[in-house]
């Protein structure tokens, strides 16, 4: 029972990190190497990791995908620590509207047209943070979805993820406000509740052995008789 238990556990565990690292914002450091607008028939597989139709359009089963290409800085621990090495990234482009997660995002052609004015060339690059959210995954075709696109100085400069710190001070404060909350509420209540159950089972059970033994002790005059 307790490797089930711990099982579990870990599985919870596993299921919240994976969608608090697919949903929470995450900064990509490189060059926009172009843009391009396909369009895409989406299946079971990976429709659940698109976004929507832009804001004020239908939703069709088959639409125009804004694709931003770049030459991304590698990096260690999530996007910690940079490497020396690049690789390329897609990203798409979409609206979230006020859909999950949360970024109400409404300006995917202003977007484009960002990325558009970033391009550049290894011999002259224009760096940039790109803002996404999502995973990459070439199997499915799943494209993390861009959230902005600021122009730096170099690759070298520190992004610190200020609202992820925040998130998860918030997410700390919060659980030890639920966990005294609740601790309070079965110190006051629940536990109140177990010991009067508790005491009337005893009580319950101290009357059936008694029953039992005036029976016993009535059965047994009848043997003597």
């Amino acid at each position: 029972m307790r490797y089930i238990k711990m099982t579990f556990r870990a599985l919870v565990l596993l299921l919240v990190w994976s969608l608090l690292h697919y949903v929470l914002p995450q900064h990509d450091i490189g060059r926009v190497t172009g843009t391009e607008i396909i369009r895409t028939d989406f299946s079971g597989w990976n429709k659940i990791f698109y976004a929507q139709a832009d804001s004020g359009n239908s939703a069709q089963p088959t639409r125009d995908l804004r694709l931003i290409n770049v030459e991304k800085r590698n990096t260690f621990l999530l996007g910690f620590i940079p490497r020396d090495s690049y690789g390329v990234m897609v990203y798409r482009n979409e609206d979230t509207g006020w859909i999950w997660p949360p970024y109400f995002k409404f300006d995917s052609s202003d977007l484009q047209a960002i990325a558009s004015a970033n391009v550049s060339t290894a011999a002259a690059p224009q760096w940039v943070v790109v803002t996404h959210y999502g995973w990459r995954n070439r199997f499915f075709s799943i494209y993390p979805n861009a959230v902005s696109i600021k122009p730096i100085a170099s690759p070298d400069v520190t992004i610190i993820p200020w609202f992820n710190i925040g998130f998860f001070v918030f997410l700390a404060i919060a659980y030890g406000f639920v966990r005294a909350a609740w601790f309070q509420f079965r110190e006051r209540t629940v536990d109140p509740l177990v010991d009067s159950a508790s005491h009337k089972w005893d009580e319950v059970e101290a009357g059936a052995a008694k029953r039992t033994s005036g029976i016993s002790r009535w059965f047994a005059s009848w043997r003597r008789k």
